[in-house]
């Protein structure tokens, strides 16, 4: 069992990341979302939490696409053995990536780094997400500083994610559907809030008697 990565394949994306993040901020971005498309990376999602957060890969891993029981325990097994195989150290946040991660985790990774690095604040979808977050916040742990937690994936392992980095999650509906819609349908109680911040008149502007 090798390496998912080399440290320089993953570098090599966390820098594309940050790079893209750039590129959406200097069009206009005010706020980033990220998503992603993929088969079976719940799997090494599950083992980055776990790296980066000391969970038992059992708490970290959940049923993905919803497979059965037998699939379930094999999908941990495989976890946990990654995880003995390598024993990836979460103070080295690339060499986590490179063992236990693929190339959607650090290029998201580096996503968050780069808005962080603008002041720009990012909104997390679901568990792949939250799993390139953690990897994020152990490069900076100012970054978290940065991140909107979205929504609560079905998936364990989001659950584990969020609360190590300490975000309530802005909406629970029980999503497991990827491809950054938790984070699309939890955008307008960002935008909400922003125009409540701004636009909602105080008791003083309003001309209001003390209360």
């Amino acid at each position: 069992m090798t390496a998912a990565l080399t440290r320089d394949e993953a570098l090599a994306a966390v820098q594309t990341g940050i790079r893209i993040a750039d590129e959406l901020i200097d069009a206009g971005a005010g706020i980033l979302l990220t998503g992603d498309m993929g088969i079976g990376n719940t799997t090494p999602a599950a083992a980055l939490i776990a790296a980066f957060t000391g969970a038992d890969p059992l708490d970290a891993t959940g049923r993905g696409t919803g497979v059965d029981n037998p699939t379930y325990a094999h999908k941990v097994a495989v976890v946990r053995a990654a995880l003995a195989r390598h024993v990836p150290d979460p103070a080295d946040p690339l060499g986590v990536l490179a063992a236990v991660g693929g190339l959607e985790h650090a290029a998201l990774a580096g996503l968050i780094l780069g808005a962080a690095a603008r002041r720009t604040p990012v909104l997390l979808d679901g568990v792949i997400a939250v799993s390139a977050a953690l990897a994020a916040a152990a490069f900076a742990p100012d970054a978290v500083g940065a991140m909107v937690g979205g929504h609560r994936s079905a998936e364990p392992g989001a659950t584990v994610a969020l609360r190590h980095l300490g975000l309530d999650p802005l909406i629970d509906l029980g999503l497991r559907l990827g491809e950054g819609t938790g984070a699309l349908l939890a955008l307008p109680v960002v935008t909400g809030a922003v125009r409540v911040l701004h636009e909602v008149a105080t008791f003083d502007s309003a001309g209001v008697a003390e209360k």
